[in-house]
């Protein structure tokens, strides 16, 4: 396998064996960036210059025998929705096109702790509000695996880049299935860690009861190694629950005995492509060979979890968003005859039709008369969600399901309909209503060689037992080594 496109952990192991220097290595992604990303349009900014004097740094440590971090000299590439300090942050939208933050996020303050080499910022839906990755002031992602169709979103610039190999693993965010979404895609792992696992200080808000940070990489140890690298407790992040973050890449290797896997049945009815419905029993049936008990469920709520999010999600994104009006935050028109001319202006300008769309829903669900038919139900309807799964996970460990009804579909054939594209949800978005944690792993193609993924969701702050889980399907199959020649 040639060298970009191999995992973080082999990297890693060259690495410290002296066999391959971090220049060498992140000079290798940069190369591959050059020649294949003109074709996938996953970055948005490319640190060149910043990511090889980060290289030549730990090169220099290695050579002087100092102490390193976990992630010495391997690249990784960030989302731009997580601030980086002196690295524009843009969140994929014309409002924030100059943004240039003065802090790092808490993941990144990890991230450069363990020497990591931040290599870029990738592309994704404005502010993180789509499914396909469509919805970027800066023009579209594509699908690695088919040029001409979509990596899913809203992180389908992070998802697209380790498919195609133009970094070994990256950061994205969660609001509703926008981790593993674009994971299932684009046919790498996925993980859609617990709310509170990872601190949310510097994450530029969409849904804040709704978002976290997640990783995508070419297999279940690498994201395991990840998780360990950017979890824990942060005080400056009120939502950061403080536990102790485990091993999870000491233990990842070892297989969960006894094992019961919940099946609902809700996650296996109609709009579910047959395809992937085979591709999923299929890997039902990985598991069975190795001695898992296989049981129905049923999650009752679960068919109200799209109404629920777009009622809830719009709605904190209308009050979040408040801020970018043209003086606090954000672009500012350039012409404008009053205050409140200068506000519609500048929004105007500076959204995009989808981020229109959500606040307007989101202010119509807050506004009087409304907030109690609409918003107040949805938080009800939320808490029976959550029942439902409490309820499952005393029945089983963990719960699997196909992680979208199809495979990825064309440029433009959802962008017209936003229900269909909502639909498009469906399995993933109960993960963040109820803050469980979520990971997506390969689990085959169709005949038109597209990826099709497998969805395990765990308890809160299960990461541990989930990556395991993941793990004894990627150790009896080869799904993940699998790549796209562009």
């Amino acid at each position: 396998m040639i060298l970009h496109e191999r995992s973080a952990r082999e990297l890693l192991r060259d690495l410290e064996a002296g066999a391959l220097s971090a220049v060498d290595a992140t000079t290798a992604f940069l190369e591959a960036i050059r020649h294949r990303d003109p074709k996938v349009k996953s970055f948005l900014h490319v640190d060149e210059a910043g990511a090889l004097a980060l290289a030549a740094a730990v090169d220099a440590r290695r050579r002087r025998g100092e102490p390193l971090g976990p992630l010495a000299g391997v690249p990784v590439a960030v989302k731009d929705v997580l601030c980086t300090r002196g690295l524009r942050t843009t969140c994929g939208s014309k409002i924030l096109a100059r943004f240039v933050p003065p802090y790092d996020a808490h993941v990144i303050e990890r991230l450069r702790a363990a020497d990591a080499v931040i290599i870029g910022k990738t592309n994704m839906d404005e502010f993180a509000m789509g499914s396909s990755n469509e919805n970027s002031a800066f023009g579209p992602t594509l699908n690695p695996w088919d040029l001409e169709r979509v990596p899913g979103g809203s992180s389908g610039g992070s998802a697209a880049a380790v498919a195609a190999s133009l970094a070994p693993r990256a950061l994205g965010s969660d609001t509703g299935g926008s981790i593993g979404r674009p994971a299932s895609l684009c046919g790498i792992v996925g993980l859609k860690p617990t709310y509170g696992r990872v601190s949310r200080y510097g994450l530029v808000a969409f849904a804040s009861s709704l978002d976290q940070v997640g990783i995508f990489s070419h297999d279940v140890g690498d994201a395991a190694l990840l998780l360990e690298t950017i979890a824990g407790h942060d005080a400056r992040d009120t939502t950061s629950v403080d536990q102790p973050v485990p091993r999870y890449a000491a233990n990842v290797d070892q297989p969960v005995q006894p094992l019961t896997i919940g099946v609902a049945r809700e996650f296996f009815g109609a709009g579910l492509d047959p395809e992937v419905e085979k591709a999923v029993r299929a890997a039902l049936d990985v598991y069975r060979q190795q001695g898992a008990t296989i049981k129905e469920i049923s999650l009752p709520n679960s068919v109200h979890a799209i109404a629920v999010y777009y009622i809830v999600a719009t709605a904190e994104a209308s009050s979040n968003l408040a801020r970018y009006d043209g003086v606090h935050y954000g672009h500012r028109a350039d012409r404008f005859d009053s205050l409140i001319h200068m506000y519609s202006r500048s929004r105007g300008q500076g959204f995009g039709p989808e981020v229109k769309r959500r606040v307007l829903l989101g202010t119509f669900v807050l506004s009087s008369g409304y907030h109690d038919a609409y918003y107040v139900k949805a938080l009800k309807v939320r808490r029976l969600i959550k029942n439902d799964f409490d309820a499952a996970f005393a029945q089983c460990d963990v719960i699997m399901g196909p992680t979208t009804p199809t495979a990825a579909f064309r440029l433009g054939e959802k962008s017209a309909d936003p229900l269909q594209m909502y639909l498009s949800d469906i399995y993933t978005i109960s993960c963040n209503l109820v803050g469980l944690a979520g990971i997506s792993v390969p689990c085959g193609f169709t005949q038109a060689g597209l990826p099709i993924g497998l969805q395990i969701l765990g308890a809160p702050f299960s990461e541990e037992k989930l990556l395991r889980v993941a793990r004894m399907h990627e150790a009896a199959t080869d799904w993940h080594q699998r790549r796209p020649r562009l």
